[in-house]
């Protein structure tokens, strides 16, 4: 199993919660929230770098 370590694994850290909550803001359905959740904590790197190219985007709020 590959180990994260020291600054790599902070910014490892950062990014997935970074996406999980953009994953969780955005407006898909539940089940896309879901898996695209699942995906970036299963595969932490290639998850981040999936979602990060096609992933849902987090509503944009504006006033």
């Amino acid at each position: 199993m590959l180990e994260y370590s020291g600054i790599g694994g902070i910014l490892i850290l950062v990014l997935d919660i970074w996406a999980i909550v953009s994953i969780i803001g955005s407006r898909e359905s539940t089940g896309a929230k879901v898996l695209w959740t699942l995906l970036v904590l299963l595969l932490p790197i290639v998850g981040f770098v999936i979602w990060f190219v096609a992933g849902p985007r987090s509503s944009g709020r504006t006033v």
